[in-house]
């Protein structure tokens, strides 16, 4: 508060302050041995000042009043030399939160009680159980990570609200030998809000291991149109092309293939995405965005039909709109009744993508073209690994070609999306 009064008493006409403190411990482990331990505490101090319609943002890590002083004088002083853009300002107080209390459990009440040696204790665990799975593994790196978040943020025209949360990150990549100078390598990640919620080492360990391993002999095969089935864990690629001109920023640039597209098809009906930042344990789960504008749930996508956009209070002033959020929380997509293996298996002959590598998409056009990692199916089964292959085509074109998603959402990820099978994708190989 006293920030907040101090920058108006130095000539702000509104300010927004961000009050954070963030601790953080990391581990990794490689060759059986303890190659990292980080342990950070970060508290900082975030303001937004607005004079005269000029808007500028700072960041300090030195909290003491009188660092403060200078520094938030030195803030104003430098925003009243910006451009002047009519439509900065904070959001209007209708869009924030109205109370009441959501019961997100983003913050694990236990965090206090993981002990040092269990943190480690898990990273190795992890790198020795995929260690022990081939003789052909050549090296392999696990991690362990936890962090506690607190912020605060005050706005001068009224919104107040708090953030706590926590997060368990725990993981390995592994490279093995392959034929001839082949080194294949793979990962298993996972990421979750509370600790009893993260696999088993023995799970994460061995998972990277067998994905690395089924890599062995990778090659290419005939350009053609695919059926394609995209793993849960690879599709926030595809995902990210689309979400990119379904932002405010690329509609008000005209850099936008969706502009005028609300109401209208852009995938087929088995494609519906909602934006829920009220999941439980979510990822992506928020009381309010970054602007304090009101978490809301939204559906996004209805059977294929574009419904919202992503508009923030600035773009959402200079475009006419109504603001919605600048930013996705979680995605959560409407489910098929079948899982991966299920997909795979009803399939005569296709493409399991399990990642996309390089690449770029145009959001104007909806252009795209990605590198892709993967395995070829034939009746039913998976026969070949896939490598130096990739996909192209257009956006508005491809999301008509989804015709199942998957009953698997993926689970360490804001973006729950599942598996999805698409028909006659365009591949390039030989």
């Amino acid at each position: 508060m006293w920030a907040m009064d101090f920058a108006r008493k130095s000539g702000a006409d509104e300010v927004a302050v961000t009050i954070s403190n963030t601790r953080e411990i990391a581990i990794s482990y490689r060759d059986r041995r303890l190659d990292q331990l980080k342990e950070s505490t970060r508290n900082a101090l975030g303001i937004e000042i607005y004079v005269d319609h000029r808007y500028s943002s700072h960041l300090t890590n030195d909290l003491k009043r009188e660092s403060l002083s200078a520094f938030i004088e030195e803030s104003v002083a430098a925003t009243r030399h910006l451009t002047r853009d009519e439509f900065r300002s904070l959001p209007d107080p209708k869009y924030y939160p109205a109370g009441g209390d959501r019961r997100l459990k983003i913050h694990d009440p236990h965090y206090d009680r993981i002990l040092p040696a269990d943190r480690v204790a898990m990273a190795a665990e992890i790198e020795a159980a995929a260690t022990a799975v081939s003789d052909r593994i050549i090296s392999t790196t696990s991690t362990y990570s936890d962090s506690r978040h607190e912020s605060v943020r005050l706005h001068s025209n009224g919104f107040q609200g708090e953030i706590k949360c926590t997060l368990f990150r725990a993981g390995a990549e592994v490279t093995v030998a392959g034929e001839d100078d082949e080194r294949p390598s793979d990962w298993y990640y996972t990421e979750t809000r509370y600790h009893e919620d993260l696999p088993k080492p023995d799970v994460i360990g061995r998972s990277a291991a067998e994905r690395a391993l089924r890599k062995v002999g990778q090659r290419k095969i005939a350009s053609g149109k695919y059926e394609m089935i995209v793993e849960n864990r690879a599709g926030n690629r595809l995902l990210a092309a689309l979400l990119r001109p379904m932002g405010g920023n690329s509609l008000q640039q005209k850099n936008s293939f969706l502009e005028g597209m609300v109401g209208r098809r852009i995938a087929s009906e088995a494609f519906s995405m909602i934006d829920d930042p009220f999941v439980e344990k979510g990822l992506g789960s928020r009381p309010f965005d970054g602007e304090g504008l009101e978490a809301k749930r939204r559906v996004m996508i209805e059977r294929g039909v574009l419904r919202q956009y992503y508009i923030d209070d600035y773009y959402g002033r200079k475009l006419g709109m109504e603001p919605t959020t600048g930013t996705p929380s979680n995605l959560v997509f409407e489910h098929g009744s079948r899982g991966l293996e299920e997909m795979i298996g009803d399939l005569g002959k296709g493409i399991l993508v399990t990642a996309f590598i390089g690449g770029n998409s145009n959001p104007t056009t909806g252009d795209f073209s990605f590198g892709i990692v993967g395995l070829l199916i034939e009746n039913g089964e998976i026969c070949v690994p896939l490598n130096e292959m990739n996909i192209s085509g257009n956006a508005g074109d491809f999301w008509t070609r989804a015709v199942e998603m998957g009953n698997d959402p993926y689970p360490y990820s804001a973006w729950r999306r599942p598996s999805m099978r698409f028909e006659r994708v365009q591949f390039s190989g030989t």
